[in-house]
């Protein structure tokens, strides 16, 4: 269907009464076809276009002023030390500074050689640090931002529970409209090493500030990254209000940003796309043995173009395949497995019963000699050669766990980039149906990150970590949701799990086809959705990796509607 008539179809749906299109949405072929239909037409990821964008971001910031006010009745005021960067259109930031500010303490311009009566100008943040009323935590702003009325308790309340803070902000035009939201994720050290995500409106103790050494800083975004990898385990909070107004975002931080990178840890960085996003090749100091284990019943041509492509695409030497027979009765399948078991990098396996993805797949970790061992759909096909390289080198990090790909269905559109805690009350994939060559919501489509969760389609684990958790589970969850629980898991062990979007495959996955809504399967899904539910409620209830001010309702990064919000307060 086109997108005009799509567009038709989709306004005739919106003008039918709740009760009747609740009624429709329980109708299997038409919620399929529907869907089928809008993803064909090109609006299938249903972005809000700009002027809907903008009405409903002013919806937002009239709750967020609702809520603050209430929140800040009786808020005492902790003094800030504030430090600026930058010098363009610094008397909004001071006069901003001066009408919301109470008992602040000292201010500093770096890099500006004009001195204000209410602040300094100095060399260096080094040079700033030294001056600094100890007993204050420390404010960084960029030149040109101003502050929300709550920006002081706001961020002096949580300076007395985080060693840095930051939060979300937006942009101001000229005219003074609030637009274009930030919506940022709880603290994620990847997507600040390829975005630098977090630009301004930064608190950081002096606890922590008094041991950084600052000398060549000369940005936020590099003092973050200069925190982080000096003290890994700082505190760091994340307000998730737009509390300063900032009059430009810049990709001019990721070189400074990358620079930081490579003196603490050698790393080799490149700054790719159009769109300028940090892409990070870990050091290696080993190639460890990865045992790739490829679960199947027959399937032939699906297997034949997944391993063909895995051994003349993948630089990346090092690996085994275990080829797991899940009780193939096809003799052209029979036949081939027999002709992969003579291949000096390939076992096949035997795991005769019934399908029980968690239990197959523990069974092929059981048998393999690797010291990584990958989880391989046998409808995945390799697109970049370097993607085992890329992925080895993250899962090698010891504050990693799993380590997913950016895949793609066979039309090109994104399958998985990233999980997402409590789309559709469960899980679903961030960025799902968007275009290859999309971006993506603050460039998180392309930019390699942490997620809470990622896809056992193809996801890299230390096979030390895999044991220790005690593998997928295959008494709960044998079909669905099992990836989900196993990299939860692994994150309650302390470990970051990341989407490399660098490493990228096809995922034959096909979008059109039809549900699957048998009574049987029905229930086992619904059974385990339960578990998923009852087990990580608290997950689905904020994901760290998200934004609560985002939907969960599509994987499309749009701003919450009124409806979820009172949905929200409902439950």
């Amino acid at each position: 269907m086109k997108k005009s008539a799509m567009l038709t179809v989709k306004g005739i749906i919106g003008l039918l009464p709740a009760p009747l299109k609740n009624k429709l949405k329980t109708n299997a072929f038409l919620t399929e076809l529907y869907s089928r239909s809008l993803r064909r037409s090109g609006l299938f990821y249903g972005y809000p276009n700009k002027k809907m964008r903008f009405a409903m971001y002013q919806k937002y910031l009239g709750r967020q002023e609702d809520l603050l006010a209430r929140r800040n009745s009786s808020a005492e005021m902790t003094g800030l030390n504030i430090v600026i960067f930058g010098g363009e259109d610094i008397e909004l930031t001071l006069q901003s500074i001066s009408s919301v500010v109470s008992n602040a303490g000292r201010i500093f311009l770096i890099g500006e050689v004009v001195t204000y009566p209410v602040c300094k100008s100095v060399a260096t943040l080094a040079e700033a640090a030294a001056e600094i009323d100890n007993k204050l935590p420390t404010l960084f702003l960029n030149s040109g931002d101003t502050l929300s009325h709550f920006a002081q308790s706001e961020f002096g309340k949580a300076a007395a529970e985080y060693e840095l803070v930051y939060s979300d902000t937006d942009s101001e035009d000229d005219v003074g409209h609030l637009k274009s939201p930030r919506f940022l994720p709880d603290w994620n050290p990847d997507l600040q090493i390829s975005t630098a995500y977090v630009q301004t409106a930064v608190v950081v103790n002096n606890s922590l500030l008094s041991k950084l050494g600052l000398e060549a800083v000369g940005s936020i975004p590099e003092l973050i990254v200069l925190a982080w990898l000096s003290f890994p385990n700082a505190s760091v909070g994340h307000l998730p209000y737009t509390l300063v107004h900032s009059r430009k975002t810049s990709t001019n931080y990721l070189a400074s940003v990358a620079k930081v990178l490579q003196n603490h840890m050698g790393a080799q960085i490149s700054e790719i796309g159009q769109h300028q996003v940090n892409s990070v090749l870990w050091s290696r100091h080993k190639q460890p043995l990865v045992s790739l284990i490829i679960p199947t019943k027959d399937g032939k041509e699906l297997v034949k173009a997944c391993i063909e492509s895995i051994q003349t695409k993948t630089k990346y030497k090092n690996y085994e395949i275990l080829l797991i027979d899940n009780g193939s009765e096809d003799p052209a399948s029979l036949a081939y497995f027999e002709e992969l078991n003579a291949h000096s990098q390939i076992r096949v396996l035997k795991y005769p019963g019934p399908f029980n993805y968690s239990a197959i797949n523990n069974f092929g970790v059981a048998h393999a000699k690797g010291e990584v061992v990958g989880l391989i759909n046998n409808d995945i096909e390799v697109i970049s050669p370097l993607w085992l390289d890329y992925m080895v080198g993250h899962v090698l990090r010891g504050d990693v766990g799993c380590v997913g790909a950016k895949l793609l269905y066979s039309d090109g559109r994104i399958q998985h980039a990233g999980v997402v805690l409590g789309y559709g009350g469960g899980a679903g994939h961030a960025h799902k149906y968007y275009p290859h060559d999309h971006p993506g919501y603050m460039n998180r489509l392309i930019a390699t990150q942490s997620f809470s969760a990622v896809t056992a389609a193809c996801l890299l684990v230390r096979r030390e970590l895999f044991e220790q958790v005690g593998g997928l589970n295959e008494r709960d969850l044998a079909v669905a949701f099992n990836d989900v629980d196993f990299c939860l898991r692994i994150r309650e062990l302390g470990k970051r799990n990341i989407y490399c979007a660098e490493a990228e495959l096809y995922h034959h996955e096909s979008v059109s086809r039809g549900l699957d809504i048998s009574p049987e399967k029905a229930a086992r899904f619904n059974k385990e959705l339960r578990f998923l539910q009852s087990r990580w409620a608290k997950v689905i209830k904020h994901d760290p990796a998200y934004n609560p001010n985002l939907t969960l309702k599509r994987e499309n990064f749009a701003i919450k509607e009124e409806h979820e919000y009172i949905s929200e307060q409902n439950h």
